[in-house]
């Protein structure tokens, strides 16, 4: 006995000149490199033998040491990393006499990479295989001059037949036999450089070519060593039902009645035909049955190529086709399951009542064709309702057919007869058999009767039932019998309670009643006749019902004398309860609830014969206390009446921008509901003072906004008091009422603006201290003892978890027109669609007024990787902007397109245009892989053209693997149906603690900010100037939260060095390791769209960097990649502005990069910036680059197209340079009013409109240029909060808002953006900033050293320190020595 890997090593080594083979990581050794020492000693052959240690890269390797060879072999064990290394070279691997022979153990998720970038891959099962395969391998690869792909289990063992050293060349060398004319088909006799010529995913006609190249080399292969090497085996049923095409190690012993197993040899090409020929006629299933642990698409290549074959076949009858993985053979049936006899009793009395017309839809035979997911609920539910749809097309076809004149008057007949009956089981299958033999012998020559005899299954009228057990009914009981109920489909479902009732620890089945759902309670041990009329009544209702059956044994071999005594006991205590719920019966106007325990009712009726008060009732209204015992309305009733008579009601009002306060409002309603008061919750405006005079007590809860304002949803009612104050009422002089106020006295350092500090509860009330105890006292509540837990705040992670990846309910939210909103938990799922939902807030209190909700819009984001796009992709932007949007669209920091006031019933045709020029907005936002960007660099067309490349690359692999996108916007619906469930493989269920940003910088230019991303690569170049690969950054992030020190800004740090094409890889492992190490703890309340949420403080990958630490972050990254990055390379950066103005590249193209001020692309008077760039794409036939900086380059444009582009530039004011420096280096986000994020977290981060920033700099540049400074950079940038969309926090002078008109104002940030920079004032007003920067600005010009930038002149100059790191960005703040500002605690 032996394995795979030392045949397969004998066969490379005779077989190759050249034989490279990868070694693992240290200390393990490869398994191939034994064979070959053992070889080099006792065979004749020399081939030349190369290694290429672990982390290696071995397509470098066999290209390099390639050339000229006969035959090339590459032995290794498969990995990701290897996987991807091929494909990245493919293109040129693929023109190599050259046999990849790769050992894997039990998954072939990597083989499915290969398929599609190799024109032959290979699979063997057994050593003999794998010896016979690589013999067919060499032998196609060096007659054919063309790499040959062959996977082979390592672990496999058995007998092998070798073929003699000696003959293994002279095989190589003979002749090609010719193929036996089945097999040509007709075609050319086909020569050597046919693969090259071949488009391996092109046509038909391109893969019969390849095969017929296989097919020689298999004949050749037959004739030399006797043994057929077949690209499939099929074994099983001659005549199946169900066809399985096995791609994995399965026993050979697995076989099942009426199934057929095809096991692929040959995994490319695999021609249309061949799949036909496994396919006969007789099937109605083809199961592709893989042995996978992963795949980075939802459907496999088999898959959608089996699919694309039996779509190809014309026959009227439907195929299902079902996607299966399995990791091990132990996964797959071997027997039908077992049913204890107990349990068969129940079986047995649905047989005598049903007859044939029975169907138990998760039957345990089914599991030898469908597998034991078969004999699950959820699988049987979505069984039958599969069935009932497709029994409902058959009555459609039907009635449809009936109106067709051509026909005949005898099949118009039964055709009636059918729908008159088509609910009889006893008739619908006669009848239904006599209507198939008139339409099978009448040959109408219509497309109805064939979907009518495709459908004759389901003439006859079934009674449909899942039947299951013990711990199958608890599971059933608390998720799928819900969704069975809600689904209204006509099912009845058994469900079997076998825990006796003698147990110490017993439980039972108490399924909850609906209006709709028959319910019944059995037992049949104790009635058998109720049993029977149980399940017929079931039978007969058209809707759910659920029958719950007693049936209490210990064993399967307990005596049936001691499963009646436990039966007896349960229904005699009324443990077991006997009864029937008819809900037709309710209909009828008639009692719907039968109790059936002859024992619960004289029980029952003792209790109402007692002389109380309920007895009294009994004689006076019988039908009434009835009404009151079994609706239960009784205790309810009784329950409000003793709320109302404790205590009077209080009326919680709160005003709340954050969430915070009214979290502590909710907070306050529950604890009082707990103590038994009646409380209701309102926000300040939903109250006039008129309203709330006939208060009785008011409790108020009210956060700050602005400078000392109250909050955006309290305004009204404090206009209104204020109103009433100045005319001298005083509305509240009976109202008894208590203030509870939120502020942050920290948030106010200055003395000057102390008094700012929970204003808003000071102008209710003053003197406010030990709050709520006090509340609860004077209602006299205060001692009772509470038990009950406060409840668990919903966060994002159970939104993302519950929204069946990505879809939530935004389907049904686009339809609904009654609204301009979607729902609350939507607008944070359509984040990950690229849409933020947002409303004006300039005319929220107008809308208020009149009644009416605010007026919603919407924000939508594309994803343009690399910030690259065409022509015709900017016209089609240009056209969306106008036709769905407000006309203008912006160039995002990001360096992508925004489009913003999109209605929402404007939102699918926008995404659907957007898609039809092959861009998108899926993962623009969210939880999640954003936009990667990367340098433009137009002097380096040929370093672009790499770095954009693998952007794109990077941002594929990162893409989120959900269809929900196609689903909801594109309308694509899902293959097969619901067979293959969605999943996400790099992401899972909750996707990322918090958004993840990729960027990709050229040195010496970081236009990208690369130190603000949570991952970057920074392009190093070797001495030819080629791509050599890149270091790498991790744990950049910008955001902040205002007065709290557990956030900060951080630069990233530089981690080591990788190849291009290890990029990607690492890229997965960092995202990996933040995905698993990300805080998804700790949470802090957010305000957005009405919808109180609870989002991840602290969950940004910088975070995780630092409370792991940098080393344990990098260690565990490298655990994943299976080697340790090499260290990082030197690299220098001067600047992170863009190049503006003309420059030509390497490839002789022009490029021009146009200033656009803050990335608005809109017409203004004297600038028609959106006119002239629309009119320049329709004539461009380069690319635009769109950059990170928020800027344009017009690309590749040609030397004779220059004047006509420079003529329309000039046209359009769009060719202006003329700015300062500050001004060409500035950048602001998109601000007040549009701004979804800072509409979420509060109006009083709002500090400065988009148009602010301009002016600010208006001012700022007299300074300059009084200085002589104009044409010196300083970059300047302001954000309307600190989400630090514009990365202020690496500028040399920022301001960040926080309330309308106030900012903190940061400096020495560097030049760039290699530091961050710091708070120089917490607070400061306009006249403040320009007070502070003049003689900063004036020192600056006059002390300045030479090439000193204006961040590091700060620091150096005493005015603040320097931020060394993110967590000591607080360290030293508010300026160094005289300059310090002084704070007021």
């Amino acid at each position: 006995m032996t394995t795979s890997i030392p045949a397969v090593s004998r066969i490379a080594f005779l077989a190759s000149d050249v034989i490279v083979h990868s070694q693992p990581a240290v200390p393990a050794t490869s398994p191939f490199t034994e064979t070959y020492k053992s070889l080099a000693v006792s065979s004749t052959r020399r081939p030349s033998t190369i290694s290429v240690p672990s982390g290696g890269d071995p397509a470098s390797t066999i290209l390099q040491n390639g050339s000229g060879a006969a035959l090339i072999s590459f032995t290794s064990s498969l990995t990701s990393q290897t996987a991807v290394r091929l494909v990245l070279r493919a293109g040129e691997l693929s023109s190599l006499p050259l046999v990849l022979h790769l050992a894997v153990k039990d998954d072939l998720s990597d083989v499915l990479v290969l398929k599609s970038a190799f024109p032959f891959v290979l699979i063997s099962y057994t050593p003999q295989q794998a010896h016979d395969n690589a013999l067919l391998a060499s032998r196609l690869a060096h007659t054919e001059k063309v790499a040959v792909v062959h996977v082979f289990y390592e672990h496999a063992d058995g007998s092998i037949v070798d073929i003699a050293e000696e003959e293994v060349h002279p095989f190589l060398l003979s002749q090609k036999l010719a193929l036996p004319p089945h097999a040509v088909n007709g075609t050319d006799p086909l020569g050597a450089n046919t693969v090259k010529r071949v488009n391996r995913a092109s046509t038909p006609a391109a893969i019969s070519e390849l095969y017929q190249l296989y097919e020689s080399a298999a004949l050749s292969t037959l004739s030399r060593i006797r043994r057929p090497c077949r690209p499939s085996v099929i074994h099983g049923d001659s005549n199946p039902h169900t066809v399985v095409f096995a791609l994995g190690n399965l026993p050979s012993s697995v076989e099942f009645d009426g199934v057929s197993f095809v096991s692929l040899g040959l995994f490319t090409p695999l021609p249309s035909s061949h799949i036909l020929h496994a396919v006969p006629l007789s099937a109605a299933r083809v199961i592709v049955l893989e042995q996978l642990h992963r795949s980075n698409t939802k459907w496999t290549p088999l898959y959608l190529d089996i699919v694309d074959a039996l779509q190809e076949r014309q026959t009227s009858s439907h195929v299902l086709i079902q996607s299966v993985w399995f990791t091990n053979v132990e996964q797959l049936p071997t027997s039908v399951p077992h049913v204890p006899k107990h349990e068969s009793e129940y079986n047995k009395i649905l047989s005598q009542v049903f007859g044939a017309h029975l169907e138990i839809t998760n039957s345990p035979e089914l599991a030898t064709v469908h597998g034991t997911i078969a004999t699950s609920p959820e699988y049987a539910l979505g069984r039958v309702r599969g069935q009932l749809d497709q029994r409902a097309l058959l009555i459609k076809s039907v009635q449809e057919l009936m109106e067709l004149e051509e026909v005949g008057a005898e099949l118009h007949k039964l055709l009636s007869q059918w729908i008159h009956v088509r609910d009889d089981s006893s008739k619908s299958g006669s009848i239904g058999s006599q209507v198939i033999a008139a339409l099978e012998s009448s040959r109408l020559p219509n497309a109805l009767v064939d979907r009518i005899l495709a459908l004759k299954a389901h003439f006859p009228a079934r009674s449909k039932w899942i039947i299951g057990s013990d711990a199958w009914s608890y599971d059933l009981g608390s998720s799928g019998l819900h969704h069975a109920i809600a689904s209204g489909l006509d099912i009845n479902i058994l469900i079997l309670d076998t825990l006796p009732y003698s147990s110490p620890k017993f439980r039972r089945s108490s399924p909850s009643q609906a209006g709709y759902v028959y319910v019944a309670s059995v037992a049949v041990y104790s009635s058998y006749g109720q049993v029977l009329q149980a399940v017929m009544e079931a039978d007969r209702h058209k809707g759910p019902s659920v029958i719950v059956a007693y049936l209490p044994y210990q064993a399967e071999n307990s005596p049936a004398l001691e499963v009646l005594k436990e039966t007896k006991l349960a229904v005699d205590s009324g443990y077991w309860p006997l009864y029937r719920w008819d809900p037709v019966k309710e209909a009828r106007g008639e009692e719907p609830f039968i109790l059936d325990s002859d024992a619960v009712k004289n029980d029952l009726q003792q209790f109402l014969d007692r002389q109380n008060h309920l007895s009294q009732l009994v004689r006076s209204n019988p039908q009434l206390a009835t009404e009151l015992v079994s609706n239960g309305r009784l205790s309810r009733l009784t329950d409000d009446l003793l709320v109302a008579l404790d205590c009077p009601p209080v009326l919680v009002l709160y005003a709340s921008d954050g969430g915070t306060a009214e979290k502590y409002a909710k907070k306050l309603v529950n604890r009082a509901k707990v103590r038994g008061m009646s409380a209701s919750l309102g926000t300040l405006d939903s109250m006039t003072i008129e309203s709330l005079v006939q208060e009785e007590y008011v409790a108020f809860v009210t956060s700050v906004a602005g400078q000392g304002e109250p909050p955006q949803n309290g305004r009204q009612l404090f206009k209104a008091l204020n109103a009433a104050a100045l005319r001298g009422e005083k509305p509240f002089s009976k109202l008894r009422y208590s203030v509870f106020g939120l502020g942050d006295s920290h948030y106010w350092p200055r003395p000057e603006d102390a008094h700012y500090y929970n204003k808003p509860g000071k102008d209710l009330d003053t003197g406010y201290k030990v709050w709520e105890p006090k509340v609860w006292k004077s209602f006299g509540v205060d001692n009772i003892e509470i038990k009950e837990p406060e409840p668990d705040p919903i966060t994002n992670e159970h939104i993302k978890a519950a929204s069946g990846y990505l879809r939530g309910t935004i389907a049904e939210g686009l339809e609904d027109t009654t609204t301009g909103a979607l729902a609350a938990s939507d607008t944070q799922l359509t984040k990950f669609h690229g849409i933020y939902q947002q409303d004006d807030r300039d005319i929220r209190d107008e809308r208020q007024a009149q009644g009416v909700e605010p007026a919603y819009s919407f924000m939508i984001r594309v994803r343009t990787p690399g910030g690259v796009c065409t022509p015709e992709q900017w016209l089609q932007m240009d056209q969306i902007s106008d036709e769905h949007g407000n006309g203008t669209f912006k160039i995002t920091t990001r360096a992508t397109f925004q489009f913003h006031g999109v209605i929402k019933r404007h939102l699918k045709p926008s995404i659907q245009k957007i898609n039809k020029v092959l861009l998108d907005t899926l993962a623009a936002c969210g939880d999640v892989n954003r936009n990667v960007i990367c340098s433009a660099i137009p002097s380096l067309s040929n370093l672009h053209a790499r770095v954009f490349e693998f952007s794109k690359l990077v941002s594929s692999h990162l893409l989120p693997r959900t269809t929900a996108y196609h689903e909801i916007w594109l309308d694509k619906k899902m293959v097969a149906g619901e067979a293959v469930k969605d999943f996400e493989p790099l992401y899972g269920e909750f996707y990322l603690p918090r958004k993840f940003k990729i960027a990709i910088a050229v040195p010496p230019t970081n236009d990208v900010d690369i130190f603000a991303n949570d991952l970057g690569f920074i392009a190093i170049v070797d001495e030819d100037g080629e791509l050599a690969g890149f270091n790498v950054t991790i744990g950049g992030g910008m955001g902040v939260t205002h007065g709290n020190k557990k956030t900060y800004p951080r630069a990233a740090d530089v981690i080591g060095f990788c190849t291009v094409e290890q990029g990607p890889i690492v890229a997965e492992k960092v995202m990996l390791t933040q995905r698993d190490n990300g805080n998804r703890a700790e949470q802090y309340n957010v305000y957005m769209w009405a919808m109180k949420l609870n989002c991840i403080q602290n969950a940004r990958l910088k975070y995780t960097v630092d409370r792991m630490g940098l080393d344990a972050f990098k260690a565990d990254v490298e655990s994943r990649l299976g080697y340790k990055l090499a260290p990082a390379r030197p690299y220098t950066f001067d600047r992170n502005i863009d190049d503006f103005g003309w420059s030509v590249g390497e490839d002789g193209l022009h490029h021009v990069t146009l200033f656009i001020e803050n990335g608005r692309i809109q017409d203004e008077p004297g600038r028609d910036f959106k006119t002239g760039l629309r009119e320049i794409a329709k004539i461009h036939k380069g690319t635009f680059r769109l950059t990170a900086n928020q800027h344009i380059l017009i690309s590749e444009i040609p030397t004779e197209d220059v004047p006509e582009i420079k003529a329309l530039l000039s046209k359009y004011k769009l060719d202006n340079l003329n700015y300062s420096g500050l001004r060409l280096s500035s950048s602001a986000c998109v601000a007040f009013p549009t701004c979804g994020e800072n509409s979420a977290i509060s109006l009083f981060y709002i500090g400065c409109l988009l148009e602010y920033l301009p002016v600010l700099i208006d001012k700022v540049e007299k300074m300059c240029e009084e200085n002589g400074l104009r044409n010196d950079s300083i970059v300047m940038r302001m954000t309307g909060c600190p989400n630090g969309c514009a990365r202020p926090y690496l500028a040399e002078v920022a301001f960040v808002g926080k309330a309308p008109g106030s900012y903190s104002m940061l400096l020495g940030g560097g030049y760039y953006g290699q530091r961050l920079n710091k708070i120089y004032r917490e607070t400061v007003s306009e006249p403040e900033i320009l007070a502070i920067l003049k003689p900063m600005i004036k020192r600056y010009a006059i002390e300045r050293h030479e090439g000193e930038h204006f961040g590091d002149f700060v620091i150096r100059a005493g005015y603040i320190a320097p931020t060394i790191e993110g967590k000591l960005w607080y360290d030293r703040m508010g300026g160094e020595g005289e300059h310090r500002e002084v704070s007021v605690v």
